[in-house]
């Protein structure tokens, strides 16, 4: 079988599907080629539009019937602006921080937020929810700037324990604090959809620092996170 070469990785080495079912990722950066952003927006939705096409045909699919005829451009567009949109740091949101003038030295947490995201070796859909944590020291930030941060980190191509981790790391950079906690509960549709195909499983990871190595602290959180909100 010919095997196919980009960026040195031969992608039908014996190994890669085994690395896709070990939910393996190789980096804690996304992996991006040197030259991920040398193309317009535009350029990529034509080249995207163009490949998919491709594939729909090798698939038997007729193009010219006009429920399929524009499959290929929503599919690029997609990719490009929504799904995939984290992927190029001009979409990176602003995150304003505020001067700490409460002097508030409590926790702050947003639980809850909706999480979507594509696991970056079946190229199937995520979904779930994310709670995040924060002592603030001397700055704030506006609560939804958290959901924007983790929604960035989330439109690309991702392994969920890599996710966790970018997300908290962005947290401790923005807010200039060690005293973060990140914590992801969602489903994969690579294993309720392909796989052993068990559809009510689900995967958490958690990302603890500063403070939140306390088990007081910690145990705080988890629980303010698993309260029910009241009627």
């Amino acid at each position: 079988m010919a095997e196919l070469l980009i960026n040195g990785h031969h992608l039908a080495s014996p190994d890669a599907d085994e690395m896709g079912d070990l939910h393996v990722a190789t980096s804690m950066d996304t992996p991006l080629h040197d030259h991920a952003f040398d193309l317009s927006d535009s350029e990529k939705i034509a080249q995207i539009s163009d490949r998919f096409a491709e594939i729909m045909e090798i698939l038997g699919l007729d193009l010219t019937d006009d429920s399929l005829r524009g499959t290929p451009k929503r599919v690029a567009k997609m990719y490009v602006q929504e799904i995939f949109r984290g992927l190029k740091p001009a979409n990176k949101p602003a995150a304003t921080t505020f001067e700490n003038k409460y002097q508030y030295r409590r926790l702050v947490i947003e639980r809850n937020i909706p999480l979507q995201s594509t696991c970056e070796h079946h190229f199937q859909p995520i979904f779930g929810v994310v709670h995040i944590a924060y002592i603030p020291n001397n700055t704030v930030i506006g609560l939804s700037k958290l959901n924007r941060i983790a929604d960035y980190y989330a439109r690309r191509p991702q392994v969920q324990e890599r996710l966790t981790i970018q997300i908290a790391e962005e947290l401790k950079r923005t807010l200039q604090t060690e005293d973060v906690a990140v914590y992801i509960d969602a489903k994969h549709m690579c294993v309720q959809a392909r796989g052993v195909e068990h559809h009510g499983a689900s995967t958490i990871t958690a990302e603890y620092s500063g403070k939140f190595l306390n088990e007081t602290t910690r145990q705080e959180f988890l629980m303010a996170i698993n309260s029910r909100m009241p009627e």
